[in-house]
């Protein structure tokens, strides 16, 4: 039996570590909720607001921030809202869908002071 023809577990293990990271990609985070906003109004008035189950919060210092319609290119998809942190000395404000000429612009929802 010839043992120098055989690649080491070590070796292989490496090359192939190296092969699965060479397929990821860093890339800086997307903007809170913003990522589907678009410079176009959309022509598409949004429909009305969905009504959400809220409940009670899952730890104290939890708000709830709640869902809205985003534009997707060809129809406006709802995402749900969600329970997040308050931040000290901020306060949420919702997502809006604001008229603007013929067409609609969300004004995407952010923390303020």
């Amino acid at each position: 039996m010839r043992r120098g023809l055989l690649p080491s577990t070590g070796l292989v293990a490496a090359l192939l570590a190296g092969a699965m990271l060479s397929g990821c990609i860093i890339a800086p985070a997307r903007p809170y909720y913003g990522a589907y906003a678009s410079d176009a109004p959309v022509m598409v008035a949004p429909p009305q607001p969905r009504d959400e189950v809220i409940g009670l919060a899952p730890a104290v210092g939890l708000i709830w921030l709640a869902g809205y319609w985003r534009w997707m290119g060809s129809r406006h998809e709802w995402v749900g809202g969600h329970w997040e942190a308050q931040r000290p000395g901020q306060h949420w404000v919702p997502h809006q869908w604001q008229r603007d000429g013929a067409g609609w612009r969300l004004r995407e929802g952010h923390w303020g002071r």
